[in-house]
């Protein structure tokens, strides 16, 4: 894949790329900006660079607007590359601490989550995992609590994952 440039709407159009590449069903430029969860991450692209200038009702907003739209949920403080792929999109949730790396595909209901208030570590704490470049996590996945998913790492659908996975696929 071609670099394309780091702004915001490179980022835009890096991610409907992904969209045209990784989904059969939308080869056509037409057809891939009408992928709901592509509308979830602008909206979460936006919202994400109000939050690192320390606004926090308009990019609140803006997640909320991507929620009802998308039926992605993902936290403006949450940290993705480039490149994302999120196919079908409903019930996925991506935490505020999340980093996420390029080329990384989620399938609905993955959980990008944390392991409950009681345990998070407090503030500043990283509460949610750290994924890998060109990793693919499977339908109905939950990824939670501070781990690392190494690169390429594939998570198959349905996996409940607590600790680190930085080789083979799971």
């Amino acid at each position: 894949m071609s670099r394309k440039g780091s702004g915001l709407l490179g980022l835009v159009k890096e991610d409907l790329d992904a969209v045209r590449e990784r989904d059969s069903s939308r080869p056509r430029l037409g057809e891939a900006v009408l992928h709901a969860p592509w509308h979830g991450l602008v909206l979460y692209r936006l919202s994400h660079v109000l939050y690192r200038k320390g606004h926090r009702i308009g990019p609140g907003v803006l997640s909320w607007i991507g929620r009802i739209v998308s039926g992605v949920e993902i936290h403006p403080g949450a940290r993705l590359g480039r490149r994302v792929f999120i196919d079908h999109g409903f019930g996925v949730v991506i935490g505020q601490t999340c980093v996420i790396g390029d080329d990384v595909t989620l399938y609905h209901q993955v959980t990008l989550g944390s392991r409950g208030w009681w345990q998070d570590g407090g503030p500043g704490a990283q509460r949610h995992p750290k994924v890998g470049n060109q990793v693919t996590i499977g339908v109905g996945a939950s990824v939670l609590g501070p781990v690392t998913i190494g690169d390429g790492v594939r998570i198959r659908a349905h996996s409940l994952v607590l600790g680190d996975v930085l080789g083979d696929a799971l």
